[in-house]
């Protein structure tokens, strides 16, 4: 089979669709009311905001902004932006003295990276905390791309109860954005995790989210790497990058290893449905 392009395009009005009720069915199955998520100021969380208030309603979406001293100031500025123009209520709070704090406590001092996991894993605490007061669910705000190279914090914000947007790649979802007409402003800066001061995400990944996401889908079909190279526009080196960091994280993306010993094992061959009816 010959490829001339890789087509990551999808029908917009059909995805909404689909991951609202996929949003509305959970939340009513685990007898929850509400969802918990944290907005960063960036696009995949104004996303996410945006389809939890239109499939169980603005009231019982319940946004959360945790920034610290490395929280740039255009995702400050982006994140009131975007609640003032969908008319969100959203709480915030400082994490800047907890992450110090956590920091001189540590066993050992940590580096930049390891940094920046005990942000993310605070984050995570603090989400599931105002969850469980408020008798609601966690929401991720993964996409695709992230999640297939390993790019997120292992029990930070990988730890969610759901993850609506983890099956479309980042292009995708900003295509998603403008569709639900999240402000521009949003949509066009460069992507950040905003666990650093100057960190972008295409700069720790050392490639652009356009070239990242075709790649992954070109894997993602099976294709010849020399062919998906070819089409991308990069040399193999690159495309046999990106799969050897989707191989090396696949343990962030499965529950702990568990040794099989009754007829069926938890997340091995006993898998319970995420959405019934």
């Amino acid at each position: 089979m010959i490829y001339l392009d890789i087509d990551l395009s999808i029908n917009l009005e059909e995805t909404s669709i689909v991951i609202r009720d996929f949003i509305k069915t959970y939340v009513e199955n685990s007898g929850c009311k509400s969802i918990v998520l944290g907005l960063s100021g960036g696009i995949d969380s104004a996303v996410i905001a945006q389809l939890c208030s239109g499939a169980i309603g603005k009231k019982n979406t319940k946004c959360v902004f945790l920034p610290d001293d490395a929280t740039p100031d255009l995702d400050i500025k982006h994140q009131e932006l975007f609640v003032k123009k969908f008319d969100l209520s959203c709480e915030k709070k400082d994490i800047t003295y907890l992450i110090q704090n956590m920091e001189s406590k540590c066993i050992v001092k940590p580096n930049d990276y390891a940094l920046a996991n005990i942000k993310a894993r605070t984050r995570m605490i603090l989400l599931f905390e105002y969850a469980n007061m408020n008798r609601s669910l966690v929401c991720g705000t993964s996409n695709k791309s992230e999640i297939l190279v390993g790019y997120f914090t292992k029990y930070g914000d990988g730890g969610v109860d759901i993850m609506p947007i983890a099956d479309l790649y980042k292009t995708q979802v900003w295509e998603l954005a403008r569709y639900l007409k999240i402000p521009d402003d949003l949509i066009s800066k460069p992507p950040t995790a905003g666990l650093s001061k100057g960190q972008t995400d295409e700069k720790d990944l050392q490639i652009c989210y356009k070239n990242l996401d075709k790649i992954l889908a070109g894997l993602e079909q099976k294709m010849d790497i020399g062919e998906i190279a070819n089409i991308v526009g990069v040399k193999k080196f690159d495309v046999e990058r990106v799969k050897k960091m989707r191989i090396r994280s696949q343990h962030k993306r499965r529950m702990p290893l568990i040794p099989k010993i009754g007829i069926r094992t938890p997340s091995l061959d006993w898998r319970s449905p995420v959405q019934e009816g």
